[in-house]
């Protein structure tokens, strides 16, 4: 990852901010590059220097990470630029001249650190940190010697806090994977037992159905035929849902029992959207169109319950001043399509303690996903609000 990333606008309610904060970081770096490249001409100085660093430095940080070639790892592109910068200054210290060296080439290094210690491989991390924080102590050495800005000590100072930050933002890294991890694993889970409840409803039918058709086969053969067509329908239904999700029930048990919210489905959402709206909420409609059938499969239901659900409770986290929420259902014979759409500005939030650790969004695109649908989210067309979309593959199921 690079120091772009620190920038970077992930979909949210904050991606326009994150957005901003990612365009300055990026003029500012141009800017302090430009500005050695300025002064260093000053008083006939050879830009040489910058014109050997600058360049590789800006391409290691600023390089589209979808266009990167394989081998322009975050090792690469933070040893690379390092061990250049050394060099030069190795160079220009033993020929006895003086190169300045501006504040360009410094926030380039001190971003390269950051980034070597947060992101490279735990065994290239140390390496890339040395050569990055080397890199950084010998700036100074470019100035003639007895030069009074000759400062190691606040190099090495500026240093240890960037890998310190580096090493900080790192832990946070690992945690946020680790709970992300989690969450996905507890989702699976909830699946794997949704999908118990219902297959297990049918084999109970399946074999209540197996009893009575025992007894029909002497006395009342029209009616076994019927019951064995109910039998078959029955164990379809099951097999198809168990294909789809059996996969997760693979993940290694987890030790005692874990409580489980019951998963709704699409008979329940009137009742959940109406919940929401409340006598003092935002008014909240669901619009559900008359080519949603009501035998859809079971996970596509749940599924689709969990998707209004989590972003009616976003709507509630991160814009409070929604005035108006609208739940959609449409089908098109193959899928069935989820949309939530608010028309908040996000400018009226819960306190942070109260808007949860926002892994919620996590858990649906596993589930979305698992099942071979897709998830978006963003703000809508009209800019008006914020909106969710799920597309979910389904079969109506034969009644």
């Amino acid at each position: 990852m690079s120091i772009v990333r620190a920038f970077g606008a992930p979909p949210g309610p904050d991606g326009p901010r994150l957005g901003l904060l990612r365009a300055f970081g990026i003029v500012f770096l141009l800017l302090a590059a430009g500005s050695d490249l300025l002064f260093a001409g000053v008083d006939g100085g050879s830009r040489w220097p910058q014109l050997v660093v600058l360049p590789i430095g800006l391409a290691a940080l600023l390089w589209p990470a979808a266009r990167r070639p394989a081998w322009f790892t975050v090792a690469v592109r933070t040893a690379v630029p390092a061990v250049l910068s050394g060099a030069v200054t190795a160079a220009v210290f033993l020929s006895g001249r003086e190169a300045l060296s501006g504040p360009g080439e410094l926030a380039i290094l001190v971003c390269l650190l950051l980034i070597a210690v947060r992101d490279c491989p735990v065994r290239w991390a140390a390496v890339c940190g040395v050569l990055d924080g080397a890199a950084i102590l010998a700036l100074p050495y470019r100035q003639a010697p007895g030069d009074s800005s000759v400062n190691p000590f606040g190099m090495l100072a500026l240093a240890g806090v960037v890998a310190g930050l580096g090493g900080y933002l790192r832990a946070l890294d690992h945690r946020r994977r680790a709970v992300v991890t989690e969450t996905q694993r507890a989702e699976r889970l909830a699946m794997a037992a949704d999908l118990h409840d219902f297959v297990a409803h049918h084999v109970t039918g399946i074999l209540v159905q197996s009893q009575v058709a025992q007894h029909l086969a002497m006395s009342d053969p029209e009616r076994l035929g019927r019951i064995l067509k109910d039998v078959e329908r029955s164990a379809t239904e099951a097999l198809v849902s168990m294909r789809r999700t059996v996969g997760l029930m693979r993940e290694v048990p987890v030790a005692g029992d874990t409580d489980r919210n019951p998963t709704g489905d699409l008979a329940a959402l009137p009742e959940l959207v109406d919940g929401f709206g409340g006598p003092v909420g935002p008014k909240a409609a669901l619009r559900r169109d008359p080519s949603v059938p009501d035998e859809l499969p079971h996970e596509v239901q749940a599924a689709a319950y969990r998707v209004a659900q989590e972003a009616l409770t976003n709507v509630r986290r991160h814009a409070a001043d929604a005035t108006e929420v609208t739940v959609g259902l449409a089908y098109d014979g193959r899928a069935l399509e989820v949309t939530v759409r608010d028309d908040g500005r996000g400018g009226t939030r819960l306190p942070p303690a109260a808007r949860g650790g926002g892994f919620g969004l996590v858990g649906l695109t596993e589930r979305v996903t698992a099942l071979g649908g897709e998830l978006r989210t963003g703000p809508r067309s009209d800019r008006k609000g914020w909106e969710v979309t799920a597309i979910l593959p389904a079969e109506s199921v034969s009644p």
